[in-house]
Order: C-alpha cells, then structure tokens, then sequence
C-alpha cells in the first residue's frame, strides 16, 4: 500500500517542480555549458604550419596541439626531431592551455624564486617555452606544443606561426 501511495505522489511533486521553474528552459540553460574546439583538419593545419616554419629556420622538431581540455588532437615529429620532442611538446601544449598563457612567459613568471615557482612541481606542466593557447573570439579554444629548435624562443616562434595560419579557419 506504501508502494501505490509513493507512485500516485510521483507525479504531482514532478508538477510542483514545474510549477516553481525547476524544469524551466532558463534552469536548464544555467546548469550546462556550451563550448568550442577545433576541428581535427584545423589541428592537422596547425601543425603543418608550425612544423614548416621550424623548418624554414633549420630546425627539426615535434608539434603537439591539444584541445581546450589538454586532450591531445594532433602530434607531428619531423624525421631527425629527437625522441624525447614528441612529450615534450604535448606537455608545453597542455601547460599552456591549463594555465590559459604561453609557456614562454610562465617559464619568466616561474621561475626559482618568485611567488609561483611551485607551479613547476605541478604533474605534466612545463615551463620551457614552445607552448601557446589558441583562442577564437576570446575563447580558448586548445593550444600548441613545440619542441625541438634551439630554444624556447624559436619553439614559441613557430607555435605562433602555427596559428597565424589558422586564424583565418578560427575567425568564425
């Protein structure tokens, strides 16, 4: 008899959650989100650019680009880029796109003695520079990884070529 007595208040408490807006369209919209992340033939783009600016400057190197959840999309290892390249870079992409900035100016804002030094004993991040988020419309939207040129400063070079090229597919 309890059973049937639950069963038959079922209903008129789901209306009551309607009648006060707990089933409203504007209480629905609040508790989700919605987002953007590129697509793979745009991460695939990336980087090739990015890969082919290295090489115009004479460097072999690996391209990582990940999704806006650090999740890896894409990974590139140029034929003499050294074996280590290929982690490296995906942890620069997802330093970058975790802390939302370019690993180059964390490896500065990071470093031995400042306030956020401790940042670096964080698992996966990296602060060498070669990472950089990739935005659309000012949303982050994944980021890119290099590694194998002669320095965080030529990594962080084609990263940002990488994306330039891009830019125009991400204008949406």
């Amino acid at each position: 008899m309890k059973n049937i007595r639950q069963l038959a208040l079922a209903p008129a408490l789901s209306l009551g959650l309607l009648a006060t807006g707990g089933g409203t369209a504007s209480a629905q919209e609040e508790a989700l989100v919605t987002f953007q992340v590129m697509k793979p033939e745009i991460a695939v783009k990336l980087a090739q650019a990015a890969m082919e600016d290295c090489r115009g400057k004479g460097a072999q190197v690996a391209v990582a680009v990940v999704d806006r959840f650090g999740v890896l999309q894409m990974m590139l290892r140029d034929r003499f880029a050294g074996p280590h390249t290929p982690e490296t870079a995906r942890r620069k992409a997802w330093t970058a796109v975790s802390f939302r900035t370019d690993t180059l100016t964390l490896s500065g804002t990071t470093a031995p003695g400042s306030e956020a030094y401790g940042a670096n004993f964080i698992t996966e991040a990296l602060m060498l520079g070669g990472g950089v988020p990739v935005e659309a419309h000012g949303s982050l939207v994944g980021a890119v990884g290099i590694s194998g040129a002669p320095g965080g400063d030529m990594d962080d070079e084609c990263a940002r070529a990488g994306i330039e090229a891009v830019a125009a597919d991400l204008a949406f």
